[in-house]
């Protein structure tokens, strides 16, 4: 017996995330650290539960393990439901046989059953990636308002940042006019964060057909795809249906590249980004490490960072975030950094500007990155990138802009 519900979530969470190279090697993108207690995947789930959707499909699908792992029963979040909670989708075999997703359009195609479970009005689709705080039910109450087919949250970008984005014209009512994917010239500046309510009846009805319509032009050789913004929002502007953008104001974030994942760490440290995680009347929920309090030596020496439980800092930390079971020894320095859970420091090790995967150990003397001010070419400067589980030997350097995976 299933209950109905008026709104079912959607996951997307089987992203590869190769642009952060090293740290998506074992690893979902969605399940990468963030935060100093937290991994991307809490925002949208926590979301979810502060709007009060309590059915989630995740969609799984690249290096799932972590990712299956940490969501387990949904408890965390509150999502342990005995009718709905979350629902770990990955791809499976069926007599038509067996298929990985095959775009974002597919994968919610694949899984139509478990949404007509719910027999629910209207679907929220999301993604597992990004860092933001919103209250979906406001925009199915938009959604609703504005007797929508599809409803595509947007956020402002400057305009320079344009062509980076799925970019929404809309008319003076908000309701889209045109779509268009990445545009070299950008005619708006309202970009999609890739959130999209449908009315369910619709959503079925243009995932059936465009899996119809690919698989006829895969046999015949011509190209095809499965995907939301180049397949089902266009052919649903193009049959005049009800599109209208929902605009976000808020702090948004995502974190598909190094220096993003970095800055949106980096984010948390200023006091000007409108990103409250002390918030109480939205909590950002995660799964607990369980570990014992922080200790902080007497020769630690701390400025304007976040120490997490667990962690033994016995050396120099400034403007940083330090995740749970961290060891930073006396004499080793930590600047400007992000190191993730069970990171080692020994003493004498510098690390400036850098990434430090999971459980990773940087050795007595050796350098991990270095300041702008360091370089002499600007250009030749970025984030150095330890991946997890690696040893960085003593005396040996990870340059800027350098990317490990393996120890040296």
């Amino acid at each position: 017996m299933y209950i109905k519900k008026k709104c079912v979530a959607m996951l997307l969470a089987g992203g590869q995330g190769s642009r952060l190279y090293a740290l998506t090697k074992n690893v979902a993108k969605p399940a990468v650290p963030y935060g100093g207690k937290y991994r991307l995947i809490d925002f949208p789930l926590s979301n979810c539960t502060n709007s009060g959707i309590d059915t989630v499909g995740v969609l799984t699908q690249y290096q799932p393990l972590v990712l299956n792992e940490y969501i387990g029963n949904g408890q965390p979040w509150d999502l342990d439901k005995l009718h709905g909670g979350v629902h770990i989708l990955p791809p499976y075999e069926s007599k038509a046989g067996a298929s990985w997703y095959e775009g974002t359009a597919n994968a919610i195609y694949q899984n139509m059953r478990f949404i007509e479970r719910y027999d629910p009005e209207y679907v929220i689709v999301l993604g597992g990636d990004h860092i933001y705080k919103m209250d979906y039910s406001k925009m199915v109450d938009y959604h609703i308002e504005n007797n929508a087919d599809c409803t595509i949250a947007v956020i402002d970008v400057p305009k320079e940042e344009a062509s980076r984005f799925g970019i929404m014209i809309c008319d003076e009512s908000n309701r889209v006019t045109d779509f268009v994917e990445k545009p070299k010239v950008p005619k708006s500046t309202l970009a999609s964060m890739g959130i999209y309510v449908f009315s369910w009846d619709k959503l079925k009805k243009y995932l059936i057909e465009n899996e119809n319509d690919a698989n006829e032009k895969r046999a015949k050789g011509e190209p095809w795809s499965k995907d939301f913004g180049k397949d089902i929002i266009t052919s649903m502007l193009g049959d005049n249906q009800r599109l209208f953008a929902y605009e976000f104001e808020g702090y948004w974030k995502d974190v598909g590249t190094l220096d993003s994942l970095w800055e949106a760490n980096m984010d948390l440290l200023s006091p000007s980004v409108p990103l409250d995680l002390y918030d109480p009347s939205w909590k950002i929920y995660s799964r607990n490490s369980n570990m014992p309090p922080q200790y902080i030596g007497n020769n630690a020496n701390i400025e304007n960072s976040m120490i997490s439980e667990g962690s033994s800092i016995d050396g120099q930390v400034d403007f940083s975030i330090i995740f749970s079971g961290v060891t930073i020894e006396e004499g080793a320095k930590v600047n400007y950094s992000i190191l993730m859970p069970g990171a080692v420091i020994k003493s004498g090790a510098v690390v400036e500007y850098a990434i430090v995967g999971e459980d990773s150990v940087i050795e007595s003397g050796a350098k991990v990155g270095k300041s702008p001010e360091q370089v002499a070419n600007r250009d030749d400067w970025g984030i150095a990138v330890v991946g997890h589980n690696v040893t960085v030997s003593e005396g040996k350097s990870v340059e800027p802009k350098e990317i490990i995976d393996e120890n040296i």
